[in-house]
């Protein structure tokens, strides 16, 4: 199996990085420029639409998601241009994750015209199937994810620190998909009343300890009284963007210093230690503990975890 050079894996030059963007696979070109325009359809929309969904403007929702997904999408074709020998592969991933976005983003922007949620919904027969049709295609996007991993981690690169950032990136934000399915289990609360015969219309939800749609950090809406799972998910599906980066910061500001192995250490360092970041603001969460109320057990245990990642990388520096 062919190499890639280090020169070619750490250029993110603006023609090289549109190349890769726009010119790996259609679909998810489509998918970038598609969400982009539906991002900025929102902006409008918001000007002229003061509706609101459980506290919240109704078009701030359908925003982050298309915000989200332009990321995903954009940071996906970038990964896979360097996925070689698999040409169909890459196509039918491309494919299938730009038609998972797509059936998103039509259900959300359907339920904010209706004025109603889109997440966790099941009062009307519509509304159940639009949260169902969602849940299945995010699973086909996460499996994606994993196949896009297998491909780039049997695959051969020169430059090892970059390569296992792409790697580690993807399967932290798989970790981060997979905290979405958790916020569809019922709560106690709809649990008993379903126990009970009654018929309930929202199963799920992203807060734990307090009802969904209180009081909450701006924009994003995050509980500021309770515990949230939205914060681990979203951190952990970024790492997409940001672990990738951290392998290109590495490569660059010490790859005159550092051997190949070293850089290595360090990106695994710091890409378990996000690992281990995300699973932190899982375990808060689910402990009904607001992110911006950390108890002193918390903050001992993210105090921990800068610890021993840095002495971990002191120790990759110090090493003869």
């Amino acid at each position: 199996m062919s190499t890639l050079t280090s020169q070619v894996e750490t250029n993110l030059g603006n023609s090289d990085l549109r190349r890769r963007i726009f010119g790996t696979e259609r679909f998810l070109t489509w998918s970038v420029i598609g969400s982009l325009v539906l991002f900025l359809a929102t902006i409008v929309l918001s000007i002229f639409d003061s509706r609101l969904v459980i506290g919240a403007p109704v078009w701030v929702k359908p925003m982050k998601f298309a915000i989200s997904i332009t990321l995903y999408t954009g940071t996906l074709a970038w990964l896979l241009s360097y996925v070689e020998g698999h040409p169909r592969l890459v196509r039918w991933i491309g494919g299938l994750t730009a038609l998972g976005f797509f059936v998103e983003l039509v259900a959300i922007f359907v339920q904010a015209a209706r004025g109603v949620r889109s997440h966790f919904n099941v009062s009307t027969p519509l509304d159940s199937i639009l949260f169902g049709f969602m849940g299945w295609f995010v699973m086909v996007i996460w499996v994606m994810n994993i196949i896009t991993a297998v491909l780039l981690i049997r695959q051969k690169m020169d430059n090892r620190p970059f390569a296992w950032a792409l790697r580690l990136g993807l399967v932290v934000t798989a970790v981060g998909a997979v905290l979405g399915f958790l916020m569809t289990s019922p709560t106690p609360d709809q649990l008993s009343a379903m126990q009970a015969g009654e018929v309930v219309s929202i199963v799920g939800a992203h807060s734990v300890g307090v009802e969904d749609g209180g009081p909450g950090l701006p924009f994003v809406g995050w509980s500021t009284e309770g515990g949230d799972i939205r914060p681990a998910h979203f951190v952990g599906l970024h790492a997409l963007q940001l672990i990738p980066l951290l392998g290109i910061f590495v490569n660059r500001r010490f790859g005159k210093r550092l051997s190949d192995g070293r850089r290595t250490a360090l990106v695994a360092i710091g890409g378990f230690g996000y690992l281990g970041f995300v699973l932190l603001l899982l375990w808060q969460a689910l402990r009904a503990q607001s992110l911006i109320a950390p108890d002193g057990l918390t903050l001992v245990v993210l105090a921990g975890l800068l610890g021993v990642a840095s002495l971990a990388g002191t120790a990759v520096f110090l090493k003869k």
